[in-house]
């Protein structure tokens, strides 16, 4: 598994895909800095808001690409051929390939959240806001829970090119896995509100039967602690992790039990 893990690691800091999103997430940092500057009121604020944005795309977008490049192209071109020849399991080279694409989304988390750092320091100036931001633990244990976003994304897209024939499935996939999970916390909470009588009937059951399936990912936005002090309550915390964790594993035995059935020709 290490030798896996090796292999993808160099070629996850060699490849294009790393250096373009990486491009877009300064991009996007940049975007914080200008929304940043032109904020009347809680400059620093509104950057965190924008940057921790940012990131959460840029992270999602490294996994899925990392994944459709170590796994679904490899079973494309057939290289992975080479890499069965090992004496390791299949299930060995598909976690290495996996915690490769932990650790680079890890690193690229670290560097980009250095530069939001540096964004909401400089962009906010000299202003005193009425509700300082909190830029210690805070900071980082959403920093963290986007990361872990974008590692469920990621073993949702291995799961995907694990036994799908079609290169770009993991992308598309996963992107769209992407959107649903993060958006079904706030569809659950609007049905639950009752505002539109006739579209909580039609449609509270159907995205209460979805839930079972689809892990809500806004559980593990927790921006509002470093960006208004309000800190995520430890049962809230501890069942956030319980379910990305929860998720993760059986989307990776998943993975591999379709990888292990799967026969190369």
């Amino acid at each position: 598994m290490i030798e896996f893990f090796r292999s993808a690691w160099r070629a996850g800091l060699r490849s294009h895909s790393f250096q373009a999103v990486l491009v877009l997430g300064c991009v996007l940092m940049f975007f914080a800095f200008l929304a940043a500057s032109f904020s009347p009121r809680q400059p620093k604020t509104i950057a965190l808001d924008v940057g921790f944005t940012g990131l959460r795309l840029s992270l999602v977008l490294l996994s899925i690409f990392w994944v459709q490049e170590f796994v679904g192209k490899e079973i494309e071109r057939r290289l992975v051929f080479f890499s069965l020849t090992y004496p390791a399991s299949r299930a060995e080279y598909l976690l290495g390939r996996y915690f490769a694409v932990l650790a680079l989304s890890g690193l690229a988390a670290l560097l980009l959240a250095l530069l939001l750092l540096l964004v909401v320091l400089v962009g906010g100036g000299q202003y005193d806001q009425e509700f300082p931001v909190a830029l210690g633990l805070p900071f980082w244990i959403t920093v963290a829970g986007i990361w872990l976003d974008a590692a469920v994304v990621g073993a949702f897209a291995m799961l995907i090119a694990s036994l799908s024939t079609v290169t770009a499935l993991p992308l598309v996939l996963g992107i769209a896995f992407a959107i649903a999970g993060k958006g079904l916390g706030p569809a659950l909470d609007y049905l639950a509100k009752g505002e539109d009588e006739a579209l909580s009937a039609t449609y509270a059951p159907i995205v209460n039967n979805i839930q079972w399936l689809l892990p809500d990912l806004s559980r593990l936005d927790w921006r509002p602690w470093p960006m208004y002090s309000l800190e995520a309550a430890p049962a809230e915390l501890i069942w956030a992790l319980v379910m990305a964790f929860g998720y993760i594993v059986t989307l990776l035995v998943l993975a591999i039990r379709m990888l292990e059935r799967r026969e190369f020709s």
